[in-house]
């Protein structure tokens, strides 16, 4: 059996990473959830696979931990105040609220199962808690994935709650996986006073330390002076992990302060913007193979095959019951979410890695029959990515709730430094457009507007006014803020 040493790792990690890229970009084609497959690449190489040995909790939580921290940072950055302000409430409380809801809802039914003689499976109630807990939140990293992936286009702002309440949900369903984890191990009885207490300071530290965060971040990096560009994400980043690591320490929440931190500096005016996007981009990728690809060679497959039933039972549960309801009774006052768009969102409860990680912590701490629990997450997770995941783009078009996808990437890779105060744009020619001629100079173009590069097919012209310009045409637009 091969196991992960000094000398092979590099090697190990980086052909599994390799395999993952070359399998998820085939599946891609087929409408299967990369990070599904990634899963199932580690759990192919793992113990009752090709044999790769990885059996440490703590190791796969520390991997968990770091890359959720970019994860939800990078979600927070791509995250538009403009957009998530008309949808704030519905979002946040489907974050707080909704998971409070499915824990309690899918707890009782847990719970119930255990009376059930066809099940085998023995939890006392507050042990049916904590397992629901653990999976009762959204998960960033698929939903972000999945919704940017598929690029699906989304009606009455749903993509923008659905992000809002995967970057959000995952401190309260930390919180309740915590408080009642602690309860199962002394034995202690269970108070709603303390947990409230609990959850109160861990939002209010974690929001405001994660805002001042975010405003030191913007501040700093636009006023340092560091001799190469390339240095200015990797500061961000050790910014990110300073955010997440002192807001625990704090007894803050870690996570919801890194993606306030995200959203303040994503909302912000940004010297080297470009390059940090980039370098984000790339790495969230990465962190996201690695973080599926632990999980996957830290199950054991056959394992499951014995919570099997049980999870399968409590996995369906979730997705027709315990998830429909929290989200309709969360969204009854928001009565400009119609009912389809309430039923689109109850179909994206994903479970994904972080179900897995928060599952971790009862194998750590010694909870009796941790390793059940883990692998019953592990299962549902599994049923969640091949069920929901797969279904994301048929699920809005059954529904009615498809559009195009607004375009966020330029065409031409440009940017322009944003304290100048003016704003490029892109502009596709239609044949209306060229009514009255085909150059530059017979077009009708904004005053103080400046045509720079025209776009046509592969090529990158240089633009005058003679230039003869054709429908489908690209412009890149320079112009000050007031000419929109």
């Amino acid at each position: 059996m091969l196991t992960f040493t000094t000398e092979n790792i590099f090697l190990l990690g980086s052909l599994l990473v390799l395999v993952s890229i070359l399998i998820g970009k085939t599946g891609y084609r087929f409408g299967i959830p990369t990070l599904l497959l990634f899963l199932f690449t580690g759990m192919a190489f793992g113990s009752e696979g090709l044999g790769l040995q990885f059996d440490s909790p703590q190791q796969a939580q520390l991997i968990g931990m770091l890359a959720l921290s970019v994860i939800l940072f990078s979600g927070g950055m791509d995250t538009k105040f403009r957009e998530i302000k008309p949808i704030i409430g519905p979002g946040v409380v489907l974050a707080t609220l909704g998971v409070v809801a499915t824990t309690a809802l899918t707890g009782a039914f847990i719970y119930g199962l255990s009376w059930c003689s066809v099940m085998d499976i023995k939890l006392s109630l507050m042990v049916s808690m904590l397992l629901a807990a653990t999976m009762s939140s959204t998960d960033s990293a698929s939903v972000f994935n999945l919704l940017r992936t598929q690029k699906v286009g989304l009606k009455h702002r749903l993509r923008p709650v659905l992000e809002l309440e995967s970057g959000s949900n995952d401190p309260m369903a930390y919180m309740l996986t915590i408080a009642l984890m602690e309860v199962v191990v002394s034995g202690s009885d269970f108070s709603l006073i303390h947990l409230l207490g609990d959850l109160a300071e861990q939002f209010l530290l974690g929001g405001a330390l994660g805002y001042v965060a975010g405003r030191f971040s913007v501040w700093l990096i636009n006023r340092i002076n560091l001799p190469n560009a390339a240095l200015y994400p990797v500061l961000l980043l050790s910014l990110v992990f300073i955010t997440f690591t002192l807001t625990d320490l704090l007894h803050g929440n870690g996570y919801l302060a890194v993606y306030v931190a995200g959203l303040v500096v994503g909302n912000s005016r940004l010297s080297y913007r470009r390059e940090m996007d980039t370098f984000l981009d790339g790495l969230t990728w990465l962190l996201q193979i690695v973080l599926f690809l632990t999980l996957g060679l830290l199950v054991n497959p056959s394992e499951m095959l014995g919570v099997s039933i049980v999870a399968l039972a409590i996995g369906v549960f979730m997705i027709v019951v315990a998830r429909p309801v929290s989200v309709f009774l969360c969204l009854l006052p928001f009565r400009h979410i119609p009912t389809r768009g309430k039923a689109f969102v109850s179909w994206v409860g994903l479970r994904g890695a972080v179900p897995i990680i928060f599952a971790t912590y009862p194998l750590i701490h010694g909870v009796e029959g941790a390793k059940v629990l883990f692998n019953i997450v592990f299962f549902i997770t599994l049923v969640s990515l091949i069920l929901q995941g797969s279904t994301i783009t048929w699920m809005a078009r059954r529904l009615h709730l498809d559009m195009p996808e607004e375009k966020r990437e330029s065409e031409f890779g440009v940017e322009i430094p944003e304290e100048l105060g003016s704003q490029l744009h892109e502009l596709t020619l239609t044949e209306d457009m060229l009514a009255n001629g085909n150059q530059l100079s017979q077009m009708n173009i904004p005053r103080g507007t400046l045509v720079m590069m025209v776009k046509r097919g592969k090529t990158i012209i240089v633009p005058n006014g003679q230039l003869p310009l054709e429908k489908g045409d690209i412009l890149l637009c320079l112009s000050g803020k007031s000419q929109g």
